[in-house]
């Protein structure tokens, strides 16, 4: 075997380990990622299926928070469409109506999210980018940049 032929073998060696610790990564990591949903685009069913594992965020609709015991439920909106929420646990103590919220769970069959976490925003400033990003195409952000416009 010739220099070159030896050194296009290592490469060839190289690149498929690489690219089977890249696969068994991806495999691994399949289940553990969660991705983030607006509740237009779960609404829409096009992106998320029930029993799928993902996050819900929003604001928490006025008048929809109902607790009985340890069972919440709520709706969760971002202006345009809502998605009913429930939840059966301790809530973070900032969570109340009006406030930003991301809740991980999954949806069951009649479309209604079933928290098994839910996130409250930490003061008045933060909320997460990507709910703050869809927040402001809808024209229904609160935070501190519409506060000061006003």
């Amino acid at each position: 075997m010739t220099r070159k032929q030896k050194r296009f073998a290592g490469i060839g060696i190289i690149g498929t380990v690489i690219g089977l610790a890249v696969l068994l990564v991806s495999i691994a990591l399949r289940d553990e990622i969660v991705f983030f949903y607006d509740p237009t685009e779960v609404v829409s069913g096009t992106k998320v299926s029930p029993g799928q594992n993902f996050r819900i965020g929003g604001l928490v609709l006025d008048g929809s928070v109902v607790k009985q015991d340890t069972k919440v439920s709520f709706v969760v909106t971002d202006g345009d469409n809502s998605v009913p929420v429930s939840f059966e646990g301790i809530l973070p103590d900032l969570f109340r109506e009006g406030q930003g919220v991301i809740a991980e769970g999954a949806l069951d069959t009649q479309g209604q999210f079933i928290a098994q976490s839910v996130f409250a925003k930490h003061d008045e400033n933060y909320i997460p980018k990507e709910l703050e990003g869809v927040l402001k195409e809808k024209d229904v952000w609160k935070g501190k940049e519409s506060e000061n416009n006003s």
